[in-house]
C-alpha cells in the first residue's frame, strides 16, 4: 500500500485477471480486501502460537491469554522481534475485542496498554527474526511456546514429524500480495505471471504443498491433499472454519500509516 501510494508499483487492472473456473469474474471471486490498486492477493497465511506437545505435560495452552500466563504455563516464549502482530496479540490477550484492536492501537493509550501487556512476559521472551527459528526452538526446548507462521509449523508437523501443536485462537490473518515494480522493462511478462499465479488452480496447487489458503473462493473449492503425504489440507488452513473462531485480519492501512512510529517506539521499549 505504501509502495503504491509512492508510485513505486504498477497499477494492475483486476478486469485483466482470469475468471473463476465457472466463469465468475475475478472481481467477484476474490475474497474481500485481497485486490488492491497495485497488487493481487494470492494466499492467506497467519501468525499463530504453537507449543511442543511432548514438552508440555499436564494442562495444554488453548487461548491467546494462555501465552501470556506465566503462572499457569511457566517458561520462555518465542516472539518475532517486531511490533507487528505482537502488539495485536498483547491487546487481544488483555481483553480487547477483535473488532476493536486497531481502534485501540491507534491511540497513545492503546499502544501503552499493549506494551504493558508485553512487559508482563518480557523477561521470558526469546526474540526470533527468521521464520525457520520457532519450530527449531520448540523442538529443542529453548522455549515452551512461540509465535510462528502457521506454514512453518505445518511443515515441521508433517514433513519432520515434530509433535508441535498450533493454537489458532487469536491468530492474525494476513494476505500475500504480488506487485510489479513501476517502470519495469518486463511489464508484459510480469503481468502474465501475475495472471497465471492468481488463477484458482495455481493458488490451490501451492496449497497442496504448504498450509496457506487461496485468496479466491473458487480456489478454496480446489484445495485437496498434501502433495507428499496425502493428508487433507483444509483442516490446516488458516481460513478453515474451526480455526477462525477468534481471528484478527491484519490491518495494513493502519500499519502502512504508522509503521515507522511503531518501530521506533518498539525499539525504545526493547532497549529499556
Amino acid at each position: 500500500m505504501s509502495g503504491c501510494d509512492e508510485g513505486l508499483l504498477e497499477r494492475i487492472d483486476p478486469a485483466t485477471l482470469a475468471a473463476a473456473p465457472d466463469g465468475t469474474p475475478a472481481t467477484d471471486d476474490f475474497l474481500p480486501d485481497t485486490l488492491l490498486e497495485c497488487s493481487v492477493g494470492t494466499l492467506f497465511y497467519s501468525t499463530v502460537f504453537a507449543y511442543n506437545d511432548e514438552r508440555m505435560p499436564g494442562e495444554k495452552p488453548a487461548t491467546l491469554e494462555d501465552f501470556f500466563d506465566l503462572e499457569r504455563f511457566p517458561g520462555r516464549r518465542g516472539m518475532r522481534r517486531t511490533p507487528l502482530v505482537n502488539l495485536e496479540f498483547a491487546l487481544m490477550a488483555d481483553g480487547v475485542p477483535v473488532e476493536a484492536v486497531y481502534e485501540v492501537l491507534d491511540t497513545p493509550e492503546g499502544l501503552d496498554r499493549a506494551l504493558r501487556k508485553l512487559d508482563s512476559i518480557k523477561p521470558e521472551v526469546v526474540w526470533w527474526e527468521a521464520g525457520a527459528q520457532p519450530p527449531q526452538m520448540l523442538a529443542d526446548g529453548e522455549v515452551v511456546m512461540s509465535t510462528a507462521y502457521n506454514g512453518r509449523i505445518f511443515n515441521a508437523q508433517v514433513l519432520e514429524q515434530q509433535p508441535l501443536v498450533i493454537v489458532w485462537d487469536g491468530q492474525v490473518l494476513d494476505i500475500g500480495q504480488l506487485g510489479i515494480v513501476a517502470g519495469t522493462r518486463n511489464l508484459d511478462a510480469a503481468l502474465e505471471f501475475v495472471r497465471f499465479a492468481s488463477t484458482a488452480p495455481s493458488m490451490a496447487a501451492v496449497s497442496s504443498h504448504i498450509a496457506y489458503s487461496p485468496a479466491r473462493r473458487s480456489g478454496l473449492a480446489l484445495v485437496g491433499t498434501h502433495a507428499d503425504t496425502g493428508i487433507e489440507m483444509m483442516p490446516h488452513m488458516p481460513t478453515y472454519a474451526e480455526n477462525t473462531r477468534r481471528v484478527l485480519n491484519s490491518d495494513w492501512l493502519c500499519w502502512s500509516d504508522q509503521m515507522d512510529a511503531m518501530n521506533e517506539r518498539f525499539s525504545a521499549w526493547l532497549a529499556q
